[in-house]
């Protein structure tokens, strides 16, 4: 009797699908194998780390240990004492009384008189001086004898000076600045005038203003007159 197959269940048609699909399915799982990515372990943060250091600190202390002091001896057995009798005579102190009598005359020592020397008190100056020297005609308080001091000597200087010096000299245009220095002595008088200028004649000019100024009620200084030093900026201005 000869077995009839059907053709439909022949497995080897489907031979060349299989082998597809297996060829499809490992290409596929090497595609997946070369595509599959793979990170760094990461470790999680443990957080800040707290220290109780109240619970770890130990403290140490330290006993000073006292080494042991050596026994002292006994003292020694006295010597037999003997008692003598005390013969020396002792001679009482007398204190003589140092009240005088009423008829008794008192012997008085040369008494010498030491002359203080005067104190010197060296020039002082403008800032400082306690009371100013004051201008013939000023009047007022401290603080007004000063302020007019100082008006009165500048109109004395714009007065006095010789203005026409500029031409004489040839000066360039511009302010030319004179310093002067002087000195109101104990008297009241214009004393070591000294100035500083960028040409002698206005030097000099500048002196014999000064020296014109007229005397004046000397400055003092707890109360004694005394020397006041001044000093006077001079700005000429040359047209």
């Amino acid at each position: 009797m000869q077995i009839k197959k059907n053709p439909k269940a022949n497995l080897e048609n489907y031979s060349k699908l299989f082998m597809q699909l297996g060829l499809v399915l490992a290409l596929l799982v090497v595609y997946l194998a070369i595509e599959k990515k793979t990170y760094d372990r990461v470790i999680d943060d443990l957080g800040p780390v707290v220290l109780n250091l109240e619970d770890e600190e130990q403290t140490v202390e330290i006993e000073q240990i006292k080494p042991p002091q050596p026994k002292t001896p006994p003292p020694p057995t006295p010597d037999k004492i003997e008692v003598v009798e005390d013969e020396e005579e002792i001679e009482e102190t007398v204190i003589e009384s140092t009240e005088t009598d009423e008829e008794e005359a008192i012997e008085v020592e040369e008494i010498i008189e030491v002359e203080e020397e005067e104190e010197v008190i060296e020039d002082v100056p403008f800032a400082i001086i306690e009371d100013v020297p004051v201008y013939p005609g000023c009047k007022g308080s401290k603080a007004q004898l000063k302020a007019c001091l100082q008006e009165q000597i500048t109109k004395h200087v714009n007065r006095k000076f010789n203005s026409d010096l500029a031409s004489d000299l040839g000066l360039s245009p511009g302010v030319k600045r004179i310093f002067v220095m002087f000195k109101i002595d104990k008297t009241g008088n214009i004393t070591n005038v000294q100035a500083r200028a960028p040409h002698k004649k206005l030097q000099e000019e500048a002196i014999r203003v000064v020296n014109s100024l007229p005397k004046m009620k000397p400055g003092k200084q707890r109360g004694r007159p005394v020397g006041v030093k001044y000093s006077l900026p001079i700005a000429f201005k040359v047209e």
